[in-house]
C-alpha cells in the first residue's frame, strides 16, 4: 500500500527521532507524507497551509514523536504529492478533504488529534464535522473559523471573490505568486527576518513554479469563498462536538489576525488561547514552544505522553 523512499534524521531534545517519507495511493493520488513515532502512539495529524507542504513541519515533528505517531501529508497541488493528468483533479476544499479522508482510510488511522495550520484548517475542520467521533482534539495555528479572524491582507483576494474576472485573477498572479511574496509571507511580522530560514520560502517558491502549479493555487485562491461560507458549519460543530481546542496563534498574522483565536471561545468556552510574538508562520521560529504547548494540551486532554497507550486508532 505504501513504500518508505528515505528517512530524515532529526533530533529532539533527549533523544534521537527519525522522520520517515513514504508514499501511498489514495482517491487516485499519490501521498507523500512525513512520519516519526511509535506506531502504537496516539496520532497527531499535521495539515500544511499555502503555499507550503509537510516540510514546515520538519523540527516540529521530531519534537512531538517522543510521544506521538506523528504523521504529514502534502495536500494535492503541494509539495511533493503526484497528481496524475488522467484523475483530472478538481481542486477545491471539498476536493482536499475527500482526498484526506481517503488518506486516513488507507493508512487505517481512525482516531487523531488535529492540528490545523492556513488550509489546513478548512480541510480538516470538513474532515472532523464528517467524523467528529474520530477527533481527540485540535491545535489551530493560525487555522481560523471566524469572520472577525480575517486581515486586511485578504483584500485582493475578496476581491477575486466579488469579480473572478480574468484580470483579477491575473493581479492574484502576477502580485501573490511571486518569490517575493511568498518570502514575504513567512517574515512579515517575525522580530528578526533574517531568523528565518531560507531553505522554507525558497522552496515553496521553486514548487510554485511548476507548469501548472499557479493555476491549481489560482482556483483555490477562488474556492477559499466556500470556506468562508463554511463558517457557520465549523462553528456548529464546535458547539455539539465540543472538540478540545487549542489555539496557538503569531500574533502579528496578517492574514488570519488574533481576533480569529480568541472567536473560538465563543464556542467552544474552555477553549485555551496562546499568542506568539511572530508572524503567520509561527514554526519557523516558534516551533520550541508549540511542542510544548501541544504536548501539555495533548496529554490534558486524554493523549498520554507515551507509546503504547492505546489511543492511537
Amino acid at each position: 500500500m505504501s513504500q518508505a523512499r528515505s528517512t530524515l534524521a532529526a533530533q529532539s531534545p533527549g533523544s534521537a527521532r527519525v522522520t520517515s517519507i513514504y508514499r501511498v495511493e489514495a482517491d487516485g493520488v499519490r501521498l507523500f507524507y512525513r512520519e516519526a513515532g511509535n506506531p502504537n502512539s496516539p496520532v497527531v495529524l499535521l495539515l500544511h497551509g499555502f503555499p507550503a507542504s509537510s516540510f514546515m513541519f520538519r523540527e516540529l515533528i521530531p519534537r512531538l514523536a517522543d510521544d506521538y505517531r506523528v504523521i504529514a501529508p502534502d495536500l494535492p497541488g503541494f509539495g511533493f504529492t503526484e497528481v496524475p493528468a488522467e484523475r483530472k483533479y478538481v481542486y477545491s476544499f471539498d476536493g482536499l478533504a475527500a482526498t484526506l479522508h481517503a488518506f486516513m482510510q488507507a493508512l487505517r488511522i481512525s482516531r487523531y488529534a488535529l492540528y490545523v495550520f492556513d488550509y489546513g484548517a478548512p480541510t480538516g475542520f470538513r474532515l472532523a464535522m464528517t467524523h467528529p467521533e474520530r477527533v481527540t482534539g485540535i491545535v489551530s495555528q493560525n487555522g481560523n473559523a471566524y469572520d472577525e479572524g480575517l486581515g486586511d491582507a485578504w483584500g485582493p483576494i475578496r476581491k477575486y471573490w466579488a469579480e473572478p474576472t480574468v484580470e483579477n485573477r491575473e493581479v492574484l498572479r502576477n502580485n501573490i505568486l511571486t518569490p517575493e511574496t511568498t518570502r514575504w509571507q513567512y517574515t512579515h511580522g517575525v522580530t528578526d527576518p533574517e531568523s528565518v530560514p531560507p531553505e522554507s520560502y525558497t522552496l515553496d517558491a521553486a514548487l510554485l513554479e511548476r507548469s501548472g502549479n499557479k493555476d491549481i493555487q489560482l482556483d483555490l485562491f477562488l474556492d477559499y469563498a466556500s470556506n468562508v461560507r463554511l463558517y457557520p458549519a465549523f462553528q456548529d460543530y464546535f458547539r455539539k462536538a465540543k472538540p478540545p481546542l487549542l489555539a496557538i496563534w503569531g500574533k502579528n498574522d496578517p492574514f488570519f489576525i488574533p481576533a480569529g483565536a480568541e472567536a473560538f471561545r465563543k464556542d467552544l468556552p474552555d477553549a485555551r488561547v496562546e499568542f506568539l510574538d511572530t508572524g503567520h508562520f509561527a514554526t519557523e521560529t516558534h516551533f520550541v514552544e508549540i511542542a510544548a504547548a501541544m504536548k501539555d494540551f495533548l496529554a490534558a486532554n486524554g493523549a498520554p505522553r507515551r507509546a503504547g497507550s492505546g489511543a492511537a486508532q
